[in-house]
């Protein structure tokens, strides 16, 4: 699966900061991150946003930059538009995945995929997810005047074959996601920095039509 679709999937420190205390394994920290985590949950409907990917490999001459923006609707329905360099559209609607490339001549790609978002948020994002994630993550959590980081290193073999590492920033205020970092086993490293327009205003229904076979 492209890095971006893996993002619609999971979702549903400043410079100044001379350094980070040291990172907690587990303990208060970590409790009052995925407290302010669950609250998030609970009180965010709607959201839409910029977004920029960097993205890099040793395959690659230079890193590639994509900047687009992004509509979400509870856990179920995402829309991602990249416009530059190239345009690429996600949509995920339900049990759907769309992603379609290309300018003129467009090509879309349908993806049945809804079991595999719901296996996925209820590992990451239920209430009782902590435990799983303490038996395949080593977790380290910093605190800094931006908000929150905590970052997995895969411990399990499962997802060892996968990825190296996740890295997710949080905002201090509303522990909404700031930033997603997935250093993959293949050798691709991407990087999501998200910026909030909105939450919970409005948004337009008409973006999340899917194709379905």
């Amino acid at each position: 699966m492209r890095p971006a679709a893996a993002l619609a999937v999971l979702a549903l420190a400043p410079l100044a900061w001379p350094q980070q205390p040291p990172a907690e394994p587990f303990g208060p920290l970590l409790d009052r991150i995925w407290q302010g985590v669950q609250r998030a949950q609970n009180t965010t409907r709607t959201g839409r946003g910029t977004i920029t990917e960097t993205r890099t490999s040793k395959m690659l001459a230079r890193p590639l930059v994509f900047h687009g923006k992004f509509q979400a609707s509870g856990l179920t329905k995402f829309y991602l538009e990249y416009v530059e360099p190239e345009p690429v559209r996600i949509v995920f609607n339900q049990d759907y995945l769309n992603v379609t490339t290309g300018g003129d001549k467009k090509t879309t790609e349908v993806l049945k995929v809804g079991e595999q978002v719901r296996r996925t948020q209820s590992y990451f994002s239920r209430e009782n997810s902590i435990g799983h994630l303490k038996e395949n993550f080593t977790i380290a959590v910093t605190e800094n005047r931006a908000g929150y980081e905590m970052r997995l290193v895969p411990k399990s073999p499962r997802f060892k074959k996968r990825i190296n590492y996740v890295v997710v920033q949080l905002n201090r205020d509303d522990f909404l996601l700031r930033s997603l970092e997935v250093d993959g086993a293949s050798g691709v490293n991407s990087r999501f920095e998200i910026h909030m327009d909105a939450i919970n205003a409005p948004v337009d229904e008409n973006l999340f039509k899917v194709y379905r076979p």
